[in-house]
């Protein structure tokens, strides 16, 4: 009897011993994953820093836990921090629209290099720019049928997607699909990224020459003889080619890309580009557009004012105190209030430097730094950052100034330190 009912109990023990075991795995795997979570987001203490938040700028110090700013106070902090010395500390620069990873695809004219390590340099320049979140705009279509943005598209959207899921990536970035709207074939090229979850902006682009952006030819000749190095007879030749390719593909392309954009599961924010005129703007408002990038006209800027549009202008504007292609320029837009974002566009170092040529326009620092941070973040729909606040991701840059110039002298993404 004694033997029976060891017998009877030994399938209750071996059941005790296999919870036992499950129970000494799930434990070893929580351990695990506090010691990773310790390692990718480790506490920060930073004290006597010049915190520029959302309304103000003070002097005092910041508490980072688990990645979130978990505290901000005024005045001295612990004796454990690291002491900033009187250093800007800034929110992480928010970039809605760069194609500098085109200058590490193309280093010169008709130089290709391999996609992945011009990616890894993209990302680098970004971070060491003080940028902690990037939307990398990716032209889908080119006015010119031979450029590298042809044959880049695929390899380059698949090239991003596998530095960020190896962990390579110091900055985080997105997708900003540029549509050049007269390419033919734009509607099979868009297709396949529409479901793609890092889509966050689209813009609507029409560089053909004469109107928008190169409304003077002139500087359309100067631009694509240097940059793309067109001879006079080829600038020639494509002008008309350009135009063809306007009057049959522009009005019907546009028509269908917004629509697959407003169907979308959670429809993809829209950006007009180069508006000169206030019926461009009206038709972008017409047709659910947020955003105006890079309006060329005081008239086209008032215009999206008046609609509610956010309004976008070149860093390398600002910072050179005129537009490239001739047009209406950043400060000027500065000084009537009507600018609400900036772009590096295709220098990652001017952003930073433009925000706080912003002062000289009548902006005052904390509305200076949101061009570059807040404002852009929330255009986009990211509310976990943008600006030094509690609970929000701990995406921050420490800044020293030399004379009137900012350095960045490190860059924290989620607590831990990209640059």
């Amino acid at each position: 009897m004694c033997y029976l009912a060891i017998a009877a109990q030994i399938p209750v023990l071996r059941l005790c011993q296999t919870m036992l075991r499950l129970h000494l795995k799930i434990f070893a795997c929580l351990l695990l994953i506090m010691m990773n979570s310790s390692a990718v987001y480790p506490s920060v203490n930073i004290l006597n820093a010049r915190i520029v938040t959302a309304d103000r700028v003070f002097t005092g110090s910041m508490t980072v836990t688990g990645g979130k700013i978990s505290d901000i106070s005024q005045g001295s902090g612990g004796i454990s921090a690291a002491d900033w010395q009187g250093d800007f500390l800034l929110p992480g620069l928010v970039e809605l629209h760069t194609d500098n990873l085109e200058k590490h695809l193309m280093p010169r004219p008709k130089v290709s290099w391999p996609v992945m390590p011009a990616i890894l340099a993209h990302d680098a320049q970004i971070a060491a720019a003080g940028i902690t979140t990037v939307l990398d705009a990716i032209a889908v279509g080119d006015i010119d049928p031979d450029s590298v943005r042809m044959q880049t598209l695929n390899p380059c959207v698949q090239g991003l997607r596998t530095a960020a899921d190896a962990g390579l990536l110091r900055a985080e970035h997105f997708l900003h699909m540029r549509l050049e709207l007269a390419e033919p074939d734009l509607l099979q090229m868009f297709g396949p990224f529409l479901q793609d979850a890092g889509l966050k902006l689209v813009s609507l682009m029409d560089h053909t020459p004469g109107q928008r952006q190169w409304t003077d030819l002139a500087h359309y000749r100067t631009y694509v003889t240097g940059k793309r190095g067109w001879s006079e007879q080829k600038v020639d030749q494509m002008l008309g080619l350009l135009l063809d390719r306007q009057q049959r593909h522009v009005a019907d392309n546009r028509q269908q890309v917004i629509a697959l954009c407003q169907q979308h599961t959670h429809p993809i924010p829209l950006a007009s580009h180069d508006d000169t005129t206030a019926e461009h703007v009206h038709e972008g408002v017409a047709e659910g557009v947020s955003i105006s990038e890079f309006p060329t006209s005081l008239l086209a800027a008032q215009t999206a004012r008046q609609q509610g549009l956010a309004i976008v202008m070149g860093a390398p504007n600002r910072v050179r105190g005129g537009s490239h292609s001739g047009n209406v320029s950043a400060s000027e837009l500065a000084r009537h209030d009507l600018l609400d974002i900036l772009s590096s566009d295709y220098v990652p170092a001017s952003l930073l430097q433009a925000a706080f040529m912003l002062q000289d326009d009548g902006y005052d620092l904390p509305k200076a730094i949101a061009t570059v941070s807040r404002a852009p973040a929330r255009a986009l729909g990211l509310h976990d950052r943008g600006e030094i606040a509690l609970g929000l991701n701990a995406d921050f840059i420490r800044v020293r100034m030399l004379d009137k110039l900012p350095v960045v002298l490190g860059v924290w993404r989620n607590g831990r330190q990209i640059a």
